[in-house]
C-alpha cells in the first residue's frame, strides 16, 4: 500500500455519474425541453411510475376479457376456496420404487419421493404395468388402476368415499283427487251435521 489512509487521500473506487437535473433551462445543455418533447403525459413528472397494465385510461385488457362465475365458485377452479389439487402417482412408480409386498401409504410414497407431502390427496392412475403383489392405501384410484393392482394379487383401499354421482330430483306428478276428499271452507263435516241433527 503506496500510504496510510486517511481523509485527504480517501476516493471512490469509480467516479460517481451525476444524476440528469432536468428543467434548468436553455443553459443546461439539456435544450428548453430536457430530452421530453411537448406536452403529454409522458413529459410530467412521475409519468414513468404507472402501475403495470395501465393503459393510458383505457380499459385494460384484464377487464376486457370474459371472466368466470367469482372466486367462490367450483366452475371457477382453481381460484378461490374450493381451490382443489391431488397427487397422481402411476402404477410404474410404484413398480420401480416398491418391494412385492410392501405396503403403499401416503407416507410411504414421501419417503419414496414420489410425492411432496401429505396436505393433499393421492390418487393412483393406471399408468404402466404392475407385477408385485402391493397393499395400497389411498384417497382415489381410478378404474384401470383398481383392475391392474387386483390382477397382481394386491389390495386397494380408499381413505375417501368415491364421489356419488348427484341424483336429479324430479318433480312429483300431480295425483288424483282421494276419495275423501277434505270438507269445503265453511261445510261442515260429516260427524257435525249428524250431531247437529240429533240435538
Amino acid at each position: 500500500m503506496a500510504g496510510e489512509l486517511n481523509l485527504s487521500n480517501l476516493k471512490p473506487a469509480q467516479r460517481k455519474k451525476d444524476a440528469k437535473r432536468v428543467g434548468r433551462g436553455l443553459g443546461s445543455g439539456k435544450g428548453r425541453y430536457s430530452g421530453r418533447g411537448i406536452k403529454g403525459q409522458k413529459s410530467r413528472a412521475g409519468s414513468h411510475k404507472m402501475r403495470g397494465g395501465f393503459e393510458g385510461g383505457q380499459m385494460p385488457l384484464y377487464m376486457r376479457v370474459g371472466k368466470l362465475r367469482g372466486n367462490t365458485s367450483k366452475d371457477a377452479m382453481p381460484v378461490g376456496p374450493f381451490r382443489t389439487k391431488t397427487y397422481h402417482v402411476n402404477l410404474r412408480d410404484l413398480e420401480a420404487r416398491f418391494d412385492e409386498g410392501a405396503e403403499v401409504t401416503p407416507e410411504a410414497l414421501v419417503e419414496k419421493g414420489l410425492i411432496r407431502n401429505t396436505r393433499f390427496d393421492v390418487k393412483v392412475l393406471g399408468g404402466g404395468e404392475l407385477t408385485k403383489k402391493l397393499t395400497i392405501t389411498v384417497h382415489r384410484a381410478s378404474a384401470t388402476a383398481r383392475e391392474r393392482i387386483e390382477a397382481a394379487g394386491g389390495s386397494l383401499s380408499l381413505l375417501r368415499d368415491a364421489d356419488e354421482p348427484k341424483k336429479r330430483r324430479r318433480k312429483a306428478k300431480a295425483k288424483g283427487t282421494d276419495a275423501e276428499a277434505a270438507p269445503e271452507l265453511g261445510e261442515p263435516a260429516g260427524d257435525e251435521v249428524a250431531s247437529e241433527g240429533e240435538g
